[in-house]
């Protein structure tokens, strides 16, 4: 089970939070043998406690947690505004637990059982991302309407500079729609430049981030994100 692959540079250690004390090692053990720094918990509350202290580069989360799920974990973090990126690792594969953690702001999931190729390519690219969106600068500033989404900051501030507040992934997908204004997108588009090329996302994913975004930006349905039928979406030039 051991990989020696190099994974990106991390700005700080892996999290790694497991019940299953044998996959906990295993898992612990491949980000070791990467050149990584590990830390370790096997229930919720000491997940929330040490993601809290130790500011991690990478969160992998199991669900089915004692004491606090993996939900509310993540719940938690994303309102104490800790922004490493989550994996969830769940063995529920039903469209509606996939959805919630990803709805709750986790960055990607895998199923069990699960390859340790895949979890560690998994987590380059979200490491990746979190990398390139963290080296902005003011200059970068995408702005619409009333709203400016400050990429070095990774946050988005609304009328008279109040700060809205977006999971990680909805400003992902934010921040995607304003790269490409005027553009018209399909759903498949927006899943392979905001989750990635080998991202299980479906479609029906997108409708539910673009539904949750549109309640944070926008005052009447297709002001600023317009829908195309049966297509996907355009975000408006004049936005």
């Amino acid at each position: 089970m051991t990989s020696h692959s190099p994974l990106p540079v991390a700005s700080g250690p892996i999290l790694i939070v497991e019940d299953d004390p044998t996959l906990l090692r295993g898992i612990s053990d491949n980000f070791l043998s990467s050149g990584y720094s590990v830390e370790r918990a096997s229930d919720g509350e000491s997940a929330i406690e040490k993601a809290l202290a130790i500011k991690p580069a990478l969160i992998v989360l199991d669900v089915m947690l004692p004491r606090v799920n993996g939900y509310e974990v993540c719940r938690y973090l994303r309102q104490e505004q800790v922004t490493a990126p989550i994996i969830f690792l769940t063995a529920k594969g039903e469209e509606s637990d996939v959805l919630l953690g990803l709805g709750l702001g986790a960055d990607d999931y895998i199923a069990k059982p699960f390859s340790i190729r895949e979890l560690l390519a998994r987590s380059a690219a979200v490491l990746r991302r979190s990398a390139n969106h963290g080296s902005g600068s003011k200059s970068d500033d995408l702005c619409f309407g009333d709203f400016t989404l400050e990429k070095g900051a990774r946050r988005l501030k609304g009328d008279g500079g109040k700060l809205i507040a977006l999971s990680p992934r909805e400003y992902e997908l934010l921040e995607f729609f304003l790269e490409h204004r005027g553009r018209a997108l399909s759903r498949q588009c927006i899943i392979d430049g905001v989750w990635g090329y080998h991202s299980r996302v479906t479609p029906r994913s997108v409708d539910r981030f673009v539904t949750q975004l549109r309640k944070s930006v926008e005052t009447k349905p297709g002001e600023f994100i317009e829908t195309i039928r049966a297509f996907g979406y355009r975000f408006r030039v004049g936005g």
